[in-house]
């Protein structure tokens, strides 16, 4: 059965004749009727009671027409809402996000998306850095923010931010009252990290070993403000990106560059590479691309 056969036959139905139908439509009676007859013949029964000179439906032709006002009423609602996605009226959008880089950077992003897409659901899953691109490679989130470089043979990236590590420590450390830091200095602090699944534990152990030593770790948290609290309670130094000096408020904490010391923390925006990107994912990557 084809839809333009039904729509045939509907029309002849709610006008009365072929004539006023093949006017409306600009088509001529013939193709009607051939119409019409290709769709009895598609379903195996007769349509109209063609022994007298009106309209007149048999009872199968009424069946036929009242299960085709749904169809086309369907068809006609799934245009509507694919027209809604085409105009990103519409849509869910999973996000795989560390909370460090939500919090420090999402909210804004958010803002200015749902203001112009004021329908479209962004959810978040929240994890450390290293489980996003599994979540984005098995397809359990659209999109993550992960620490780059990463394996772009699998993800499509798209850069988004970088930034420079500073040195968190308590006002009243002896190092406190520097201008600047040399990491090899903090060699024997206490340091406060990140849990296993952020990459910024493995960060901050590997930039510790590249200057000859290996950090004594006494605590770990997967929060950044934990931890900021933690530095604030003098229980040991932490390193964290400079975006967090914007967000922490506590005065007991002091913010001092790295001298000698040039490893950027940068940030990307991954998709999974060959695979369909709904309109208001698109829409939400040229959100991001343009906090840049």
């Amino acid at each position: 059965m084809e839809l333009r056969d039904l729509k045939a036959f509907m029309n002849v139905v709610e006008h009365g004749s072929f004539t006023k139908a093949a006017s409306e439509s600009f088509v001529s009676q013939p193709s009607l009727s051939k119409s019409i007859k290709k769709l009895e013949n598609a379903l195996h029964v007769e349509l109209l009671n063609r022994s007298t000179r009106n309209i007149e439906l048999t009872d199968a032709g009424s069946i036929v027409y009242k299960q085709g006002q749904k169809i086309i009423r369907s068809v006609h609602d799934l245009h509507m809402l694919l027209d809604d996605l085409s105009n990103i009226k519409t849509g869910t959008i999973k996000l795989g996000i560390p909370p460090l880089i939500g919090t420090l950077f999402f909210p804004e992003i958010a803002r200015k998306f749902h203001k112009q897409y004021p329908k479209v659901h962004l959810e978040l899953v929240e994890r450390g850095a290293k489980m996003i691109g599994t979540l984005v490679e098995n397809g359990d989130v659209d999109m993550g923010i992960v620490v780059i470089p990463t394996d772009e043979r699998k993800f499509s990236v798209q850069s988004f931010v970088e930034d420079q590590f500073f040195v968190f420590i308590n006002e009243s450390h002896p190092l406190a009252t520097q201008e600047h830091i040399l990491l090899q200095d903090l060699k024997n602090e206490t340091f406060i990290i990140f849990t296993e699944e952020f990459t910024l534990h493995d960060y901050v152990i590997k930039s510790c070993k590249s200057v000859g030593f290996t950090p004594i770790i006494g605590y770990k948290s997967s929060q950044w403000d934990l931890i900021v609290e933690l530095v604030s309670s003098n229980l040991g130094v932490t390193l964290l990106p400079y975006s967090i000096a914007a967000k922490q408020t506590n005065k007991n904490v002091k913010i001092i560059p790295l001298l000698n010391f040039d490893m950027p923390w940068r940030l990307g925006v991954i998709t999974k590479k060959n695979t369909y990107q709904s309109f208001a994912l698109k829409q939400l990557l040229n959100t991001i691309r343009s906090e840049k």
